[in-house]
């Protein structure tokens, strides 16, 4: 792995020496912090920078800051901050093959998929004019109702004061963004955790919203253990409302431990794809293993399982093999041509043969795949997956193309449904009523027809059920949940200006 060194723009927030010490940000400026942890690239275990782990005071600091300053981006006019947005992604624009750089190197991301998130990340960016109109308010007449016939009512959105979000590894530029845009966009000041595994690509975002001008203090950016800084942040009375994105166990935590903090949780999912019998086969086997192996199955959108009828079982499950060989597999630094890389780390790649390893000791059939070296776990086919397999079950997160056989579509849904999670599924038929039977029949917070489930510039609101969460999340929708209504009653009557109830119509 080449020496990681940035431009002259991203001087301020790193140290050179022979490994790049990176800052955080608290209070408007790049600051050190006394210990620093280690991050290691997955492509091939080296150590490519220490990142600063912020104290219980850094964190302490970083809250009073985004506290006393919230007054400088709720009081910025709605144009401001909106043209305050669109210098940023103008600026993202210009570093953007820079940051896609970096990514790869610390998350093991394929050229395509870092490519991909940046260019998400400015669409979406781009697309907060729309976040923008969801800033409104409304009119009430009271005299709809007789107690309230002197009276007339606005309601409106107001900022709830100061957001932490939390991000994940498998999208920790565009999820960031995606939480701190509409954040500041509503009024809101922002305390962003990135992910620990692959915080850089952000961190150098960071730069970019302060060199386009976020008022200083109303953006912090803390990097550091989750079960230290995390469990501070989320706890502190200063905090308003928490954004998560990640596990579900975590996900649980936050909320024992928050308080009564607004919570918008985006959690584990175990996206099922259902194939009918009347099923473009070639399409759905091409979209299943996209949805699968994509980003190597790291992906809370991923296809992590397929239950496809009886009468085409066999023939769709040879679709599936042909179409595992669209995928390449390596070192994602060797070139464009290479489509799928390793996995987060080491650690993932053994949890993920240790579902494998169990599924095929319970009778799964492996086809493809099915061994590791180091975080690189080789597109993998399992046929035959049992139900009481661990891997029909719990969230796979790794590039596992997962199938298992139903009788009909009755039991391919009642197999669906007795999922503990909610967030995604996708069904595949030529059969619009049956479509629709299925779909609304489905446990999810998401359901696509004929193409694997995936949330893009979220354009298309996404969120979970069950154990997948709660909240809306996309354009114009987590502007709605990081803001709060506020009903403003008006009594007319000392003028007389209401109209009066004179009682009820009577034959």
């Amino acid at each position: 792995m080449e020496k990681l060194k940035l431009s002259e723009y991203f001087s301020e927030i790193y140290d050179e020496g022979e490994t790049p010490k990176f800052k955080v940000f608290i209070d408007g400026k790049w600051v050190k912090t006394e210990q620093k942890m280690d991050l290691v690239s997955p492509i091939d275990g080296t150590k490519i920078a220490e990142v600063g782990s912020v104290s219980e005071s850094d964190i302490r600091k970083a809250v009073d800051s985004a506290v006393n300053n919230k007054s400088k981006i709720r009081g910025m006019a709605a144009i401001d901050r909106l043209e305050l947005i669109n210098r940023i992604r103008l600026e993202l624009e210009q570093h953007k093959e820079e940051i896609v750089k970096v990514l790869m190197m610390e998350s093991g991301k394929a050229f395509k998929s870092a490519n991909g998130e940046l260019n998400a990340t400015i669409e979406r960016l781009r697309l907060s004019m729309e976040d923008s109109k969801k800033i409104t308010g409304e009119y009430l007449p009271g005299d709809w109702s007789s107690d309230t016939t002197q009276k007339i009512a606005l309601v409106i959105r107001e900022p709830l004061g100061v957001v932490l979000g939390i991000s994940p590894f498998n999208y920790p530029v565009y999820t960031s963004v995606a939480k701190v845009m509409p954040a500041l966009l509503s009024g809101n000041s922002v305390i962003l955790k990135p992910p620990s595994s692959d915080p850089l690509a952000f961190l150098m975002c960071a730069e970019v919203f302060r060199k386009a001008g976020v008022p200083p203090g109303t953006l912090q950016v803390l990097t550091g253990s989750g079960s230290l800084s995390g469990d501070l942040l989320t706890k502190d009375e200063g905090i308003n409302m928490i954004s998560f994105t990640g596990s579900t166990d975590v996900g649980k935590h936050i909320a024992s431990i928050a308080g009564l903090k607004k919570l918008h949780l985006e959690l584990g999912g175990k996206g099922t794809a259902l194939i009918m019998e009347d099923a473009d086969l070639d399409l759905a086997a091409k979209e299943c293993v996209k949805g699968s192996l994509e980003l190597a199955g790291q992906r809370c959108d991923a296809v992590s399982r397929i239950i496809a009828l009886e009468p085409i079982y066999d023939a769709f499950v040879k679709k599936l093999e042909e179409h595992m060989n669209d995928y390449s597999f390596g070192n994602p630094m060797e070139g464009d041509k290479i489509t799928m890389g390793p996995v987060i780390s080491v650690k993932a790649a053994e949890r993920i043969d240790k579902m494998v390893k169990d599924a095929v000791s319970k009778g799964a059939k492996l086809l493809k795949g099915g061994s590791h070296k180091e975080a690189y776990y080789e597109p993998t086919l399992l046929a035959d997956v049992p139900l009481d397999a661990d891997i029909a079950n719990e969230e796979t997160f790794g590039p596992v193309v997962t199938v298992i056989k139903a009788k009909d579509k009755d039991s391919a849904i009642s197999i669906a449904n007795k999922s503990k999670y909610g967030l995604d599924s996708a069904v595949f038929t030529k059969d619009f009523y049956s479509a629709w039977e299925t779909m609304k029949a489905l446990q999810v917070g998401n359901v696509t027809l004929n193409s694997a489930p995936s949330h893009g510039t979220a354009y298309f609101p996404f969120g979970g059920v069950k154990d997948s969460g709660a909240g809306k999340e996309g354009v114009g929708y987590s502007i709605e949940e990081m803001t709060a209504l506020k009903t403003i009653i008006l009594d007319l009557s000392p003028k007389n200006l209401g109209k009066k109830y004179f009682g009820s119509f009577k034959d």
